[in-house]
């Protein structure tokens, strides 16, 4: 089964689906055998990764070369971060072909103007409705798979309120979005109304120190929600680690004291598959 076709079954069949933000090869794998469903491609922990703030700076292309090496390493569905499909309608048709045939299973366009903002940055700018509607359906036209999940994100909470979001989403159901993303609620009052009006199925981001309250998962399938991407955190529990350890390095000239801390060697070459490459290397090598 393609994994377009398994992410989509998963929402048919009611399921509510957590998906951990990675932003490498590594990480994905991570969140594989953690016994995840899926994974979020996070735009902003891709950007960050590469040591630039998420404001438009990596390019379409960077983008899909990134997701191509995660899209190799797990099986799991990948939900990918298209930002604001990189410029307009004719742009974005071209970031959908070229994310649908890096091996995503879905992709989120979002309605910001480019280069766009991460979503809990403040002094954003919107593009048209008219002019998303047409990115929407650009991207639909765009796309082979027809089990290829089309997520729209609006930011319109912020700029244009809450009532101009409710509006913005069910205009990009019509336009030929599968889910929507009403980014940054502020409230758990603005998350139920979100679920409660905005027809098909629905997004959240979960995020340790965010704009929009945590909410247990149960809460949010009760509340009417099949996505919820949780994009920075396991980027910034990394960089705490590393950051100890750089600390230790520089104090003691090692890791020594941290060592429990530490997966050991072995067990970091059983996460990415040492054993199973060499066993490819004995089958096919001269």
């Amino acid at each position: 089964m393609r994994a377009t076709t398994r992410l989509r079954k998963l929402f048919e069949d009611g399921h509510t689906i957590v998906a951990p933000g990675i932003a490498d090869g590594l990480s994905a794998r991570l969140v594989a055998q953690a016994g995840f469903e899926a994974v979020y491609a996070s735009g902003g922990a891709i950007s960050r990764g590469a040591g630039i703030p998420e404001i438009g700076l990596l390019s379409s292309t960077e983008i899909v070369s990134r997701l191509e090496g995660i899209v190799d390493v797990v099986e799991l569905p990948v939900i990918a971060d298209a930002d604001t499909g990189y410029g307009n309608a004719l742009n974005a048709r071209r970031a959908v072909r070229a994310f649908e045939r890096a091996g995503v299973a879905a992709l989120h366009l979002e309605d910001q103007t480019f280069p766009k903002k991460c979503g809990h940055y403040d002094d954003k700018s919107l593009v048209p409705v008219a002019e998303m509607v047409q990115k929407l359906r650009a991207a639909r036209d765009a796309l082979h798979d027809p089990d290829f999940v089309l997520i729209a994100r609006t930011d319109a909470i912020a700029v244009e309120g809450f009532e101009a979001a409710i509006d913005r989403a069910a205009a990009y159901v019509e336009a030929g979005a599968d889910m929507v993303f009403v980014e940054a609620p502020t409230t758990e009052e603005q998350i139920a109304e979100i679920a409660r009006r905005v027809p098909g199925w629905k997004l959240i981001n979960m995020f340790q120190g965010g704009k929009t309250p945590l909410l247990p998962t149960r809460r949010l399938a009760e509340l009417g929600y099949q996505l919820v991407i949780i994009p920075s955190d396991l980027q910034r529990a990394a960089i705490a680690a590393m950051r100890r350890a750089l600390h230790c390095i520089a104090e003691d000239g090692s890791t020594a004291a941290m060592a429990g801390e530490m997966v050991t060697f072995k067990e970091r070459e059983a996460v990415i598959g040492t054993a199973d490459y060499q066993e490819l290397d004995r089958r096919f090598g001269a």
